[in-house]
């Protein structure tokens, strides 16, 4: 049985319909052909490999993306991370953690109805969190999973400072891992929200600590 049957088998385990594609190319097409409710996408991918494969998803999709990298390969980590992957898993991996991941970023990517009560608002930035949408002047904000779940984090805890490992903890639900990680959400964030993302006014970096939302009432 290979890596991908096993995979497929705890998947399905877990209650998800699985579909397996062999290359990049193939990846692509099929998703155009019906969009899935999340990629598991391993970068190690004949053709078009899968840092190029992520890129092409998210500027069409924030379908929510869990990455399989190589152990070590923590450049190729950031990389796909700062194009908009979810969430990832390093090789070797166990099934089962693959499948918690999946589960999770499911579970928060997930609609949930609509309340009066859970809308935020900072200025010209609104965020409806029952519909998991946010807009900046009136446009739209294409967030990815983890992007929303962060920022609606940071707006209802103004003006406290976290770390990146308290982050790490209380947004991804992971109690170790790269911290990388949330540097580089904070990065893609920054570039969503702010006027001027070298100067945030929003998200700002607290020397020493970690960051702030550092937004009006």
């Amino acid at each position: 049985m290979t890596v991908r049957d096993v995979v497929r088998r705890y998947l399905e385990l877990a209650g998800h319909e699985v579909e397996l594609v062999g290359d990049g190319e193939g990846a692509l097409r099929r998703f155009a052909e019906r969009e899935p409710d999340l990629v598991v996408l391993d970068l190690m991918l004949p053709g078009i490999d899968g840092l190029e494969v992520c890129r092409r998803l998210r500027s069409r999709s924030a379908v929510p993306v869990v990455m399989l990298t190589a152990r070590g390969e923590e450049e190729d980590r950031i990389a796909g991370l700062s194009l908009g992957a979810d969430d990832y898993v390093t090789k070797p991996f166990s099934p089962r953690e693959l499948a918690l991941r999946v589960t999770s970023v499911l579970r928060r990517s997930r609609v949930v109805p609509v309340r009066s009560s859970s809308v935020l608002v900072d200025g010209g930035l609104r965020i409806d969190v029952g519909a998991r949408s946010a807009w900046l002047d009136g446009r739209e904000l294409a967030l990815t999973t983890r992007e929303f779940d962060l920022l609606v984090f940071f707006v209802n805890n103004r003006g406290v400072a976290f770390d990146r490992a308290e982050l790490l903890s209380r947004v991804w639900g992971w109690e170790f891992g790269d911290q990388s990680t949330v540097t580089v959400h904070v990065r893609r964030l920054r570039e969503k929200v702010e006027a001027d993302p070298a100067r945030p006014e929003r998200i700002v970096t607290v020397w020493g600590v970690g960051y702030r939302y550092g937004g009006g009432a």
